[in-house]
């Protein structure tokens, strides 16, 4: 039997009933949970970090942002006000992206002052009443070896530093700003690389390793900063260039500008093309700078000395070497980066017409950029791999690409290099000699040097990230307007 309220004649009367009911009930338990303190589970329009609410007289004035973030407070031994330029400007106010061609711009860069632990303190630099050297002609150096190969971190905060030195003669891509209103880009100064290379080991059983507390630091720091949660972080650039670098703080930071050495070991969501800078290798054989050899006084046809073992996509070594190793003209061996590697390493490569670069466990090498410094034209086999400012510099005018599928095949190799008459190594290795300072760190930097055409690289980025900003903003007004009412309610609940 149905009941009375459930006739179809008072069906109406029945809905119409059961939705007040229910809009009574949302309402008292809207009210219950306004007049009580928020618990950390619960939400309130007004507690929630993407929207700062001010009410002056009736007025409603608001400031959104591109993400959600927590407002955080500075990690241990970071103060704020360690952040904080001479006008008065903190890192939180807002950056004024100019306008211009990207490619002759001076990128305007805020500098976080980190402490020395995060920089030239893994140095063992101690500081005097200042969180940097302030003797620029005696900085501590980087360490050699492996850990040099993965230095871009050293030369570019070096650059800042010096790049507001009176009578300073050599160029400038970035200038270092002092008002953070200024800046086009936010650089954070953590060597990353060398704290993966000299601090990544636990010391005591149970407890994280000092790399891992710097970059939970930093990431604390970061997520504290507005313009970090204005910007989404989309205007910070940080250097990662060791494959393993800040493997524990990418996904958090992930909006930002990498600069890498490849995206290997990165998903594409955290790290790729688009948003990120490629960085050369450091290269550890010394530059070639008298380079009078020839096609004929090149004797060796192809050379490699390294690492026959390596995982991942470095499997192909084992194939080629099986391949090659009893060819004439061909010099493959193992070798490593002692003196005696670098010294041999260094003869072979300028004795030869061309110099295999092979993918390893992540598709770039150093080996590359030691080929590019001893002229030798670079043979490169990694699929996968992302080169140094190829959006500016055509890599196939000094170096040949084979694709692994090919280079495996018997024969194919040896064949493809001796159909390169003199004419053509020649062109390739006098470009060669022309581009090779491109990928040369030094301080003070030098007209287009490595750390010049970083700056460059970064600075082409700069239109993509004014766009994502700009786009980011378009619905903050519509976004406001639909919850208006909410607010306004909630301030008179507030002052009852």
């Amino acid at each position: 039997m149905h009941s009375k309220c459930c006739q179809p004649k008072k069906l109406t009367l029945c809905l119409l009933f059961l939705i007040s009911a229910l809009a009574l009930l949302s309402s008292l338990a809207f009210l219950q949970i306004s007049s009580e303190p928020l618990g950390k589970d619960q939400y309130s329009p007004i507690s929630d970090p993407k929207i700062k609410v001010m009410l002056e007289d009736e007025k409603l004035l608001y400031e959104i942002s591109d993400e959600f973030q927590p407002s955080l407070i500075s990690p241990p031994g970071i103060r704020t006000d360690e952040f904080t330029d001479k006008n008065g400007y903190s890192a939180d106010s807002e950056p004024n992206i100019k306008q211009g061609n990207p490619k002759d711009a001076v990128l305007k860069v805020f500098m976080y002052n980190l402490p020395p632990e995060f920089h030239f303190g893994m140095l063992d630099w101690k500081p005097e009443n200042s969180v940097w050297p302030t003797n620029l002609t005696e900085i501590p150096r980087y360490p050699g070896g492996l850990n040099l190969q993965h230095s871009p971190e050293y030369w570019l905060t070096l650059d800042l530093l010096s790049s507001n030195i009176p009578g300073r003669s050599s160029p400038s891509s970035a200038r270092r700003v002092e008002n953070s209103k200024e800046a086009d880009f936010f650089f954070v100064p953590f060597f990353s690389s060398l704290s993966y290379n000299r601090h990544s080991k636990v010391e005591t059983p149970g407890h994280k390793s000092r790399n891992e507390l710097l970059q939970e630091k930093l990431v604390h720091f970061l997520m504290g900063q507005e313009v970090w949660r204005r910007s989404g972080g989309k205007n910070h650039v940080i250097v990662m260039h060791h494959p393993n670098s800040m493997v524990i703080a990418r996904e958090q930071l992930r909006s930002a500008m990498f600069i890498v050495a490849d995206f290997g070991r990165y998903s594409p969501l955290i790290g790729n093309v688009e948003k990120d800078v490629v960085a050369p290798y450091k290269h550890v054989v010394p530059s070639f700078a008298k380079d009078f050899s020839s096609f004929e006084s090149r004797n060796i046809l192809l050379f490699f000395q390294g690492a026959l073992f390596r995982k991942h996509g470095g499997y192909i070594r084992q194939k080629l070497y099986a391949l090659l190793k009893d060819e004439k003209e061909v010099h493959f061996t193992s070798g490593n980066t002692q003196r005696n590697g670098i010294r041999a390493a260094t003869e072979g490569m300028r004795s030869s017409k061309f110099c295999l670069n092979i993918a390893g466990d992540t598709p770039s090498s150093n080996r590359l950029f030691d080929a590019i410094a001893s002229h030798c034209v670079p043979v490169i086999i990694s699929d996968e791999i992302e080169l140094p400012y190829e959006d500016v510099l055509d890599y196939t005018e000094f170096c040949i690409f084979v694709q692994s599928a090919d280079a495996v095949k018997k024969g194919f190799l040896i064949r493809l290099l001796n159909s390169v008459k003199k004419e053509e190594w020649t062109r390739m290795w006098q470009k060669l000699k022309e581009v090779s300072h491109h990928f040369e760190y030094q301080y003070p930097v030098q007209p287009d040097d490595a750390v010049h055409m970083i700056w460059k690289a970064v600075a082409r980025k700069l239109p993509s990230v004014r766009l994502s900003l700009h786009k980011g903003k378009r619905y903050s007004r519509s976004w406001l307007a639909k919850h208006r009412d909410s607010f306004f309610s909630l301030q008179k609940l507030d002052r009852g």
